[in-house]
């Protein structure tokens, strides 16, 4: 016999007082004679005193002792015979009742009867659903039944504080994270919560198997933790680390009161933990919350001696920098001692690369260093066989190659604060910076030549002649122009400010007959005051602003030429109102801007590190919002290299110009002589540095007026919105960025599965990047045989494009035309199924601003009834391929 709960014995005195005609003083409910409740009950405005009585002369007593008005409850074990038929004269019904928990239960919903289902889990559920009743009730039933799933629900989310549509993995995970609510369920029964796991595992999955095993182990606030690990310690492949994860398995199931754990369950349950973090990551102020967790199942970790594993993770921030560390390492082993770098070790760099892309919790700046440092590697990968036969390829040289690496390398020289990652970042720089250096020489000495020849530029356009070949040809095609001359940016720099600038597809980019980008030679020396002026004078000229504003008014009375302080306008105007009014005004048919953000960088602030975009120059922006239908050419007077810190070389000088020096003393290592009517300064005759390390003056972020490719190759950008025939003999562009910036370089996988072993140290030192000291004289490297071709596929695309279901897809109005679709399709399935826009554009031959549109024309035809065969990762940079969703829907032959 049961202790009478109080919850049933209020249900069945609420019944018992609304019988009107049962007026009674008393009711006999048979139980243990144990009370735990109130000594008296007010039910309905009634007094009820519940009393235990274990003899009938108790039960007699307490008759006797009732007071006026009050009605009793007796709780006894004795039969009707021990109690006595006089006893039972005063007691409702005249015997003994049973408290059938189901009945109460009944009564609590309203109905007729029970679920067979529900009744034969047992009595704990009666008990459960009696004594967790909430204030207001519980949910109503559809119907005269109570089912099941309705009641367990019911009780599942009150004994877990949740609502009933939170009782899946993702509500567990939340109610786990509550310590307070965790302990509350953790103080009823053993059969209760027993039962309770086994709803709940039937309700929200296998995830919940652990999520209750750790909270009944004493673990339950750990779960998200314990989930993030348990990732780690089931991964889908575990490779050569079998023995520690089942090791660490092992050591973790104490954190689950023993049990052990299936694969179903474990992979449930992390993908519960981990959605858990996503979701309170986006919630206001849930970063912090979300970084408690990290850190409690690094500590987790710890504690089971199993760190080492958790590069597994894609979430912990320990996972992060074990990839880190292992992307280095792999970069490490791909630098080249000598010559070329080699592509197997490429590819496993690549990799490493992409296990640490696949961290969704890492920092973007650190990925982006790696990320550059293996496009340096692939770099290195290319043939570096001679030195330019003309100064005008040199320049095409920096323009198209070497700009790019300049940005790479910037990124991987500001460094890892980890110092593993450092020592394979400094290992691969040094390497970089010898061919680097090597090309710098190259195009010096080039320069140097044609600029002692006097020889005539022919396709090469000069900084004197930017005005004549490139502006005025676009006036005389009836178009105004917004000339932005960026101080100081060099090639490095333009990449990224083109990339800025022609990503929301509004400003569409010009090359000659649509060919790669050109560039622009400045004056000598490097500096403002020679080449800007220059510039703005149509010849070779030295001066300042005054000197530069009357150049360009002699040459286009009807434009504006605006400096700096002219270009802000009063609080609350980004652009002074006489420049808008300029900008607008179709009779001021060209305007010129100088822009010095970057410049000025070179003084005060970090430009190795700044990212140059429309963020970061908020006047080009500005400018850009304002042009009005002109036709924007970019330029800029002159490049620049930065502060190579402990690295730089200072050498002293009769001048206390940074980066040209007289011509007396004679030129030494690192330096070449210049004369000619191109060098502005030291009567035609001054000695500039190539190398980039070299600095006369005091030190700066960033220097200029050297000889160096990225001093001296200015960058040009010629930008229309949607205008292809503003510059006669210019078209739109194809993607800039060399193959080895974007795509991957691939091996045979028989090849990549043998990569040769690091080659051999010698007197215990680490592996040396080139030899070159910092001003030996270089060799050019060894040529490498070419890639071998790739082996042909059967074309699934030549039946695509012949089909009947895909011809009547065309779109009438503007058809993607079959070569071009075609093209895009083939580099698809050369890609495995997936490519990047720019792999896309330039292997399709599609002009670079035209690839959105043709990408967006091809996904319309190739979906039938609403199914995409095509499409683009959240990026937006990423297009994937669903072949067999294409032999499916347009019945395709596999073979």
């Amino acid at each position: 016999m049961s202790v009478a709960q109080p919850a049933a014995i209020r249900r069945r005195i609420e019944s018992w007082l609304a019988d009107g005609k049962d007026d009674t003083p008393a009711l006999a409910l048979r139980s243990e004679p144990v009370w735990t409740g109130d000594d008296a009950l007010t039910v309905n405005g009634t007094t009820v005193r519940v009393v235990p009585c274990k003899t009938p002369l108790a039960a007699r007593a307490a008759l006797h002792d009732r007071a006026e008005g009050e009605r009793l409850v007796l709780l006894t074990s004795l039969s009707d015979e021990e109690l006595g038929e006089g006893l039972l004269a005063h007691v409702s019904t005249h015997h003994v009742r049973t408290v059938q928990p189901w009945d109460v239960v009944m009564q609590m919903f309203n109905v007729g009867s029970v679920d067979r289902t529900l009744s034969e889990l047992g009595r704990w559920v009666a008990d459960a659903l009696i004594d967790q009743e909430p204030v207001g009730g519980w949910s109503p039933v559809q119907g005269t039944v109570l089912t099941r799933d309705h009641a367990l629900r019911g009780l599942a989310a009150e004994l877990l504080g949740l609502e009933r549509d939170e009782i899946d993995s993702a509500g567990l995970m939340e109610w786990s994270a509550d310590a307070t609510r965790v302990l509350r369920l953790m103080k009823h029964t053993k059969p209760l919560l027993d039962g309770l796991s086994g709803y709940l595992i039937e309700a929200a999955g296998p995830a919940t198997v652990p999520i209750m095993a750790a909270a009944r182990a004493g673990h339950g606030v750990d779960a998200v933790p314990l989930g993030l690990l348990v990732g780690v310690l089931w991964p889908e492949h575990p490779g050569s680390k079998t023995t520690e994860i089942a090791v660490a398995r092992a050591r973790l199931e104490p954190w689950f009161g023993g049990i052990r754990l299936t694969d179903q369950q474990a992979s449930a349950f992390s993908s519960a933990a981990e959605v858990w973090v996503d979701r309170v990551v986006g919630l206001e102020g849930g970063a912090g919350e979300a970084n408690r967790m990290l850190a409690r199942a690094e500590a987790i970790a710890k504690e089971i001696d199993a760190t080492q594993l958790l590069g597994g993770s894609n979430l912990l921030p320990a996972g992060f920098l074990q990839r880190m560390r292992d992307a280095a390492a792999a970069v490490r082993l791909a630098v080249p001692a000598a010559g070329i770098a080699d592509a197997r070790r490429i590819a496993a760099a690549q990799e490493a690369l992409a296990r640490l892309a696949a961290h969704r919790g890492g920092d973007s700046e650190r990925l982006k260093t790696m990320q550059m440092a293996v496009r340096l590697l692939r770099w290195l990968a290319t043939s570096d066989a001679g030195a330019p036969s003309t100064l005008y390829d040199a320049l095409h040289r920096e323009v198209r190659e070497d700009g790019w690496v300049d940005r790479a390398r910037l990124d991987i020289f500001a460094g890892d604060t980890d110092s593993a990652v450092a020592e394979a970042l400094h290992l691969l720089h040094r390497a970089v910076d010898a061919r680097r250096a090597r090309h710098d020489q190259q195009f010096a000495e080039s320069l140097a030549e044609a600029t002692r020849a006097e020889a005539q530029p022919g396709k090469l356009c000069r900084v004197e002649d930017v005005l004549d070949r490139i502006v005025q040809p676009i006036l005389d095609n009836g178009r105004r122009v917004l000339l932005l001359v960026m101080d100081g940016m060099s090639v490095a720099a333009a990449t990224e400010l083109a990339e800025s600038l022609t990503r929301v597809g509004v400003w569409t980019e010009l090359t000659p007959d649509g060919g790669p980008r050109t560039g622009v030679l400045a004056a000598l020396p490097t500096i403002t005051e020679v080449s800007r002026c220059s510039l703005f004078s149509g010849r070779i000229a030295v001066g300042q602003q005054a000197v530069e504003q009357k150049a360009f008014q002699e040459r286009f009375p009807y434009g504006r030429i605006l400096h700096k302080s002219k270009l802000r306008g009063h609080a609350g105007a980004a652009i002074a109102p006489d420049v808008s009014d300029a900008l607008l005004d179709p009779q001021v048919a060209l305007v010129a801007a100088v822009v010095n953000t970057i410049d000025d960088a070179l003084d005060r602030s970090e430009p190795g590190t700044t990212v140059w975009g429309s963020e970061t120059i908020p006047s080009i922006r500005d400018l850009l919002a304002l042009a009005d239908g002109r036709t924007v050419v970019i330029v800029s007077d002159h490049g620049h290299v930065v502060d190579r810190g402990p690295d730089g070389v200072y050498r002293a000088s009769p001048s206390a110009e940074n980066r040209w020096r007289p011509a007396d003393p004679r030129a030494g290592e690192g330096e070449l002589l210049f004369q000619g009517s191109r060098v502005a300064k030291g009567d035609g005759r001054v000695v500039l540095p190539w190398r980039e390390e070299l600095r006369y003056g005091p030190r700066k972020a960033g220097y200029h007026g050297g000889a160096s490719a990225a001093e001296a190759v200015i960058p040009l950008l010629v930008l229309t919105e949607g205008d292809e025939a503003a510059l006669p003999g210019w078209s739109p562009a194809p993607v800039a960025s060399p193959s080895w910036w974007r795509e991957s370089l691939t091996v045979d996988k028989t090849e990549a599965a043998t990569v040769a072993p690091p080659a051999k140290r010698t007197n215990g030192k680490k592996a040396q990047a080139q030899s070159e000291s910092l001003f030996d004289s270089m060799e050019p490297e060894p040529k490498v045989a070419a890639p071998k071709p790739a082996q042909a596929q059967p074309d699934l695309v030549a039946k695509l494009l012949a089909s009947d279901i895909y011809r009547g897809r065309r779109d009438t109005r503007a058809p993607l035309a079959d070569e071009r679709a075609g093209a895009l399709l083939r580099v698809l399935i050369a890609g495995g199924d997936r490519a990047t826009m720019d792999t896309l554009a330039a292997r399709a031959n599609i002009p670079a601003g035209r690839i959105h549109g043709a990408i967006t024309a091809l996904r319309k035809q190739l979906q039938v009834e609403g199914y995409a065969v095509l499409s683009i990762d959240p990026d937006n940079v990423t297009v994937k391929l669903d072949r067999a969703l294409l032999i499916e829907q347009f019945h395709l032959d596999a073979s």
